[in-house]
Parts: structure tokens; C-alpha cells; sequence
């Protein structure tokens, strides 16, 4: 018998209803996962946050079994849905989209984030709400002043938008730029701020 059967034995899973024992047996199996996640309805569609014991990992727009399968290689497959440990993020992610929020107190894990990419999203996440910067000054600024394609493509796989606000680096002309979720998200978000920023 392993810990959890142990576990599930001393709660007395047996005996008790259905739902009691699915809950009991998820808070007993999350003590033991490596990668906790969760799935949000927001006004971008449907979010899938993950988080390990060291932090926020990863926010994911669709494809959400994608983004499982390449967690399971690339960190864990110990991964489990447990909405109880991200309840945090979930809290500021809708004080966010309700313009209550300007900067997200999460501990972030930046296991996915090496190198030069996490010099670019390092400094995106120093940009402040309601303001943007461009690919060439994100790239000056992490150290690779001629580096501003390298800093799109550095931000197109950024792991935690929103959080880490690579929604806020446009074109140094005035366009827009790219965006992993979609042009039309960005827009969103850079509309969201502008008019958050305008509230007292």
C-alpha cells in the first residue's frame, strides 16, 4: 500500500459518499504533485493556469491538453488539476479583468524561462501598467541593443502572459506587433489598461 492508498484508508474512503472521497483523495494526491492546474473563463476565453511548489508556471490559452503534454515532458509528469492551490492567481486575475488590479503579487516559477528570454521577460515585467514599450528598447535593455527580432521572438513564447505583460511591446512604428494568444487579445488587454488607468 502506498502513501495515498494509506491515506485514503485512515480517511475511510470507503465509507464515505462519493463526492467526500474524490475531494479527499484530490487534497491527499495534491500534497504529492509536481505541477497543480487549473482552468479559468475569462473575458479572453478560457485560461489554464499552472503553478509548481516553487511558483506560477505557466498561463496557457487554448490548446490546454497541449500544454500538459509538454509540461509532463519538459518538467513533470506528476500534474494534477487542484483549483484549491491556484485560487491565488485566480483571485488576482479577476480583480485584473475588473480593473482592480495593476500588478500581480504571485511568485513566479521560472523553470521554463532561460537566458536570453528571461533577460527579455524580465525587463517586460518592469513595464508599467497602462504603458507600452517597443522590441527594440526591450532588447536594449536586455543587453542586445540589436537584438529586437530575438526580443519578439522571445516574447512569442513568453509561459506566463498577462502576468508577465508582453502585451504591452509594440512596434517601434506604432503597429501592434505579435501576440502568441492573437492580435485580437492583445488589443484587449491594451484597451483594459488604458481604461483601468483612467479610473481613480
Amino acid at each position: 500500500m502506498n502513501d495515498l492508498e494509506t491515506t485514503l484508508s485512515d480517511f475511510g474512503a470507503a465509507e464515505l459518499p462519493a463526492a467526500a472521497a474524490a475531494r479527499r483523495f484530490i487534497e491527499a494526491a495534491g500534497e504529492s504533485v509536481d505541477i497543480a492546474y487549473r482552468v479559468l473563463d475569462s473575458p479572453l476565453g478560457r485560461l489554464m493556469v499552472v503553478a509548481t511548489p516553487r511558483g506560477l508556471l505557466r498561463v496557457g490559452f487554448d490548446n490546454e491538453q497541449g500544454v500538459l503534454d509538454d509540461l509532463a515532458e519538459r518538467v513533470s509528469p506528476r500534474i494534477l488539476e487542484y483549483p484549491a492551490r491556484l485560487e491565488g492567481i485566480r483571485r488576482e486575475l479577476d480583480e485584473y479583468f475588473s480593473g482592480r488590479r495593476e500588478h500581480f503579487e504571485q511568485t513566479l516559477d521560472w523553470a521554463l524561462i532561460a537566458g536570453f528570454r528571461r533577460r527579455v521577460l524580465a525587463v517586460t515585467a518592469e513595464i508599467p501598467f497602462g504603458a507600452v514599450s517597443t522590441y527594440q528598447e526591450i532588447a536594449r535593455q536586455a543587453g542586445q541593443p540589436r537584438g529586437a527580432r530575438a526580443a519578439g521572438q522571445a516574447l512569442g513564447g513568453n509561459p506566463l502572459p498577462i502576468v508577465i505583460p508582453c502585451h504591452r511591446v509594440v512596434r517601434s512604428g506604432g503597429g501592434l506587433g505579435g501576440y502568441a494568444g492573437g492580435l485580437d487579445r492583445k488589443e484587449y488587454l491594451l484597451r483594459l489598461e488604458r481604461a483601468a488607468s483612467r479610473i481613480d
